[in-house]
């Protein structure tokens, strides 16, 4: 014989369902029949819902945030001989108890969490997707895209940000390498340039070097090519007109915070 429980939720549901198909599992397989009753706001909704779990002889669990409705469902329950089972709201006042601070007491702020965490998770494989130039037709897709040449902290800069729930973008200039079409077409206002100075950067690409057990007096890392290499990406960016911003001697989250702020300014420097 299959039972019946009816879910209701002030927001979607899925919490109170998923608990309720995880017990009803430890039952005769499981074999339950689970009514969902959504984004309820109203006691005359309640009413509906536990006269139907009365004529059914169903069970109902609730996950209702806000208490005056947490405690009139408890009460039509009572008085019509129906089980009901409040899942959420133990846990909030463990909490409130706990913490010695009151809930939010605001419907689906769990989804609210989950869509952000998601967002998140999307901009960071669009970061891993789009780096270092790999494939130019992200860029029209790109919330803001970094451009400079190599070792501007472009990698670690567009990580940062996409876990700030961006999609970032970034392209390496170099003298050899024409940059993509899409830069000089895109608005200027959702790149931005990185420039250093040349002897710090002369310094990170030596230590680069020594990392990889190569001598640091390859052409990448003299002072010679560097400035040719910072010269070329200047003139790029005064040609786009987009932000430049000094990262000599500071630390990605200073360089984010800088950024940040340039597009809530609508890509203009202060």
């Amino acid at each position: 014989m299959r039972r019946i429980v009816y879910v209701v939720s002030d927001s979607v549901g899925e919490t109170a369902e998923f608990v309720v198909r995880a017990a009803a599992s430890q039952f005769d397989g499981g074999r339950v029949d689970v009514h969902r009753i959504s984004f309820v706001d109203d006691v005359s909704t309640l009413r509906e819902v536990v006269e139907s779990a009365r004529e059914d002889g169903a069970l109902i669990a609730f996950t209702l945030i806000l208490p005056e409705l947490r405690r009139e469902i408890a009460r039509l329950a009572e008085e019509g001989g129906v089980i009901a089972v409040d899942i959420m709201g133990p846990m909030m006042d463990a909490f409130g108890k706990a913490f010695g601070t009151p809930p939010k007491l605001r419907p689906g702020l769990v989804h609210q969490l989950d869509e952000e965490y998601f967002r998140r998770v999307e901009a960071v494989e669009f970061a891993v997707k789009y780096d270092d130039g790999r494939d130019p037709r992200g860029l029209v897709r790109a919330d803001v895209i970094l451009i400079g040449v190599s070792r501007t902290s472009k990698t670690p800069l567009s990580m940062y940000l996409a876990h700030r729930r961006l999609k970032v973008a970034n392209v390496p200039l170099v003298p050899e390498v024409d940059p993509p079409e899409e830069l000089f077409t895109l608005p200027a206002k959702k790149i931005i340039g990185l420039t250093i100075n040349p002897e710090e950067l002369n310094k990170i690409r030596t230590e680069r070097l020594r990392s990889l057990g190569l001598t640091a007096q390859a052409n990448y890392a003299t002072l010679e090519r560097i400035l040719v290499e910072l010269d070329y990406a200047e003139g790029i960016m005064k040609k786009i007109g987009c932000p430049i911003i000094d990262v000599s001697s500071k630390a990605v989250e200073e360089t984010a915070s800088i950024v940040l702020d340039i597009l809530k300014r609508g890509g203009t420097q202060a």
